[in-house]
């Protein structure tokens, strides 16, 4: 097998696989601790998605996790659930498909500060029974439960938090969410993903992989800018070298108006600097985190995680192959950081996509 380029960035990645049936994420998480000689906390994992119910928009929700450390107590990895993986589960909602896997269950609000409340006073480890107890008592009241659910309102009635029993096959997605890796990118990750092809996980069909690199240098005009071009400009380019899953959800070109943007002259002006200037005009322009690259945390004063996400790698099983498109991402980036303003696809890029990013790189 022919070696990887090796990575320099710090760089965090995101790989999405499928447990088979009858298994878990927790079932690969207690293997990979079991080989570190480590242990498994459970933790919840926050997500969102249209709601069915008329007047809320979005459920938010906490959702069974995973978080791995070594004998150490050193991160190994966090194992969580991803909604956009659903083609694969069909069989597990067919007839007499039960929810409620292990007595996992996820609990649910209309409002995202809501949901951090409950995230900081719930134990993910209570049962379903009793898990909004705490939650109950910072409102003075009593958690109703159910058979198979349990519901907290408020004093006026107005429903604070809910838990249900987790959708049947809602067990089975699993995140694989490393830590910073700063060097032996593929050896760390076969250390993931070797136990995950043990255990039968397989590649879903919506599946992708992110990377995560240190977001910091991108925030000056002219690198923000360049990220902006490459991803702009050359996303069908992209797509076609890295292979990208055209089933994978939550992908999307980056909004035209901030593509448009980033040409205007953004020097320092009255006593603002240029950076300043851009970020505000930016933020405006529609930008979300579900595009081929997610930028929203160079535009933000308080970062969640101060990084620049890149999500359209494909899904994968080996740390080869991961490592390999992310040497081809990690070197565009590179060129970006270069003032030099990124040119538009040459007619040879359609016919030989991955020697045209070589090429804007300067990997030849």
């Amino acid at each position: 097998m022919i070696d990887a380029p090796a990575l320099s960035l710090r760089t965090g990645f995101e790989i999405e696989l499928l447990a088979p049936a009858g298994s878990d994420r927790q079932v690969l998480a207690d293997e990979l601790a079991a080989r570190r000689g480590g242990r498994v906390d459970r933790s919840f994992h926050t997500d969102s998605e249209p709601s069915a119910v008329p007047g809320v928009g979005v459920f938010r929700h906490l959702s069974p996790a995973f978080d791995v450390v070594d004998a150490g107590g050193r991160p190994v990895a966090r194992l969580v659930d991803d909604i956009t993986l659903e083609a694969d589960l069909g069989r597990d909602r067919g007839a007499g498909a039960r929810p409620g896997h292990r007595g996992w269950y996820r609990l649910l609000s209309d409002d995202a500060r809501l949901l951090r409340l409950v995230e900081l006073h719930a134990d993910p480890a209570a049962p379903l029974s009793s898990v909004l107890e705490p939650v109950a008592a910072l409102f003075g009241v009593r958690a109703q439960v159910f058979r198979s659910a349990a519901r907290v309102n408020d004093a006026q009635g107005a429903t604070v938090a809910l838990a249900l029993p987790l959708p049947a096959g809602r067990e089975r997605p699993c995140e694989i969410v490393t830590p910073p890796l700063t060097s032996g990118h593929v050896e760390q990750l076969e250390r993931l993903l070797g136990p995950a092809r043990d255990l039968g996980f397989t590649v879903p069909h919506e599946a992708a992989v992110h990377l995560h690199v240190d977001g910091t240098p991108f925030r000056s005009p002219a690198a923000f800018a360049n990220v902006v071009r490459l991803f702009g400009h050359w996303r069908d380019v992209l797509w076609e070298a890295l292979g990208t899953n055209p089933a994978c959800r939550r992908l999307a070109p980056l909004p035209e108006d901030l593509v448009d943007l980033i040409d205007h002259p953004w020097e320092d002006d009255g006593g603002r600097t240029g950076w300043e200037r851009l970020r505000q005009a930016a933020q405006s322009t529609g930008v979300t985190k579900y595009a081929d690259v997610n930028v929203t945390q160079l535009l933000t004063d308080r970062p969640v995680r101060d990084t620049v996400e890149v999500r359209i790698l494909p899904g994968a099983t080996h740390g080869h192959a991961i490592v390999s498109r992310a040497a081809v991402v990690e070197a565009l980036l590179a060129r970006c950081l270069d003032p030099e303003p990124l040119p538009r696809p040459g007619a040879r890029a359609a016919s030989d996509p991955l020697t045209a990013l070589d090429d804007l790189a300067g990997r030849r």
